[in-house]
C-alpha cells in the first residue's frame, strides 16, 4: 500500500497562509489607525486657527508691545494651522495606535513579556504626554521671556509661524522623549544589559549627560537646559526604583514556572521516544 506522504509544516502552503493572514491583520490595523487619525484630523481642522493661537500663548504674551507673528511664505497662514492640526491629531490618537501595535505583536508573547509590555506601553504614553504639557505649560513661557528679552536693540521680534511651529514641536518631541527615561531604565534593566548596582554607579556620568542633553535639545539658556536636565534625573532615579519592581516579578515568574514544569513534566526516554514515533507513523497509515 502506498503511504501517504506527510504534508509537514515546513511545506510552502503552511509556512504561505499564516504569513498571509498577518499580512492582512497588518494592513486592516493600519487602515484602522489611518481612519482615526482621519477623523480626528476632520474634527480638529475647523478650529486650526484657534488651535495655533493656543498653542502661539506663550510667545505672544512676551512680544514687545506692538509686535507680532508674521507668515514669510505665501501659503503659511493656511499650512502651518493645517500642519498643527495633524500632527494634533496623531498626538491625540496615539493611545489607539499603540493599543493597535499592542494587539498585534501580543499573540507573539509570551505570558510574561505580554504583562511587562503592556504597563510600559500605557506609562510611556503617559509619561510623552506629561513631557508635552510640562513644555507648554513650564518651560516654554521661560524659555520665551528669555529670547525675547535678549534681542539686541533696535530689532523687532516678529517670529515667522512655520518656524514657530516647527521650534515648538521639536520642543514638545525633546521633552516626551526625555520623560520616557523610566521605560528605557526599566527595559534595560529587565532584559539584562545592566543591573541596579551598575545604573546607580554610573550616577555621576548620567547627571553630566542630562544637562548635556538639556543642552543639545533646548535653546541656548541654562533656564531650558535645566528645566529639561532636573526631571530627566528624577525620572532616571524613578526608573531605577521600579526596575526592581520589574525584575522581582520576573524572578517569582520564573520560579513558578519552573517549579511548574518539575513537578509536571518528565522527559520520555529514548525507547519512549521510538515507540511514540513508531505509533504516529501507523496512525497516518491507517488514515
Amino acid at each position: 500500500m502506498l503511504k501517504k506522504p506527510r504534508q509537514d509544516d515546513s511545506s510552502p502552503d503552511n509556512g504561505e497562509q499564516p504569513f498571509i493572514s498577518h499580512l492582512i491583520e497588518l494592513r486592516d490595523r493600519l487602515l484602522r489607525i489611518v481612519l482615526v487619525v482621519a477623523l480626528v484630523f476632520l474634527a480638529l481642522v475647523p478650529f486650526a486657527n484657534t488651535l495655533f493661537s493656543a498653542l502661539s500663548g506663550p510667545l505672544t504674551a512676551h512680544l514687545p508691545e506692538g509686535s507680532s507673528m508674521v507668515a514669510i511664505e505665501v501659503a503659511s497662514p493656511f499650512l502651518t494651522p493645517f500642519k498643527l492640526s495633524l500632527v494634533l491629531a496623531v498626538f491625540i490618537a496615539m493611545p489607539f495606535l499603540l493599543y493597535q501595535v499592542w494587539a498585534f505583536v501580543a499573540p507573539g508573547l509570551y505570558r510574561q513579556e505580554r504583562r511587562l509590555v503592556m504597563p510600559l506601553m500605557v506609562s510611556s504614553t503617559a509619561l510623552f504626554y506629561a513631557g508635552a504639557a510640562f513644555a507648554y505649560f513650564a518651560v516654554f513661557p521661560l524659555v520665551f521671556k528669555f529670547l525675547t528679552a535678549t534681542a539686541p536693540e533696535g530689532v523687532a521680534v516678529m517670529t515667522d509661524i512655520s518656524r514657530y511651529l516647527d521650534f515648538v514641536l521639536t520642543l514638545f518631541f525633546a521633552f516626551g522623549v526625555a520623560f520616557e527615561v523610566p521605560v528605557v531604565t526599566v527595559l534595560l534593566v529587565w532584559t539584562g544589559m545592566v543591573t541596579q548596582d551598575d545604573l546607580r554607579k554610573k550616577r555621576p556620568y548620567i547627571i553630566v549627560g542630562a544637562f548635556v542633553v538639556g543642552m543639545l535639545l533646548t535653546p541656548p539658556d541654562i533656564i531650558s537646559q535645566t528645566l529639561l536636565a532636573v526631571p530627566v534625573l528624577l525620572l532616571f532615579e524613578l526608573g531605577i526604583f521600579f526596575s526592581g519592581w520589574f525584575i522581582a516579578q520576573k524572578s517569582e515568574e520564573d520560579e513558578d514556572s519552573s517549579a511548574v514544569d518539575d513537578g509536571d513534566f518528565t522527559p520520555m526516554t529514548e525507547t519512549e521516544m521510538d515507540a511514540e514515533l513508531d505509533r504516529i507513523d501507523s496512525d497516518e497509515d491507517g488514515h
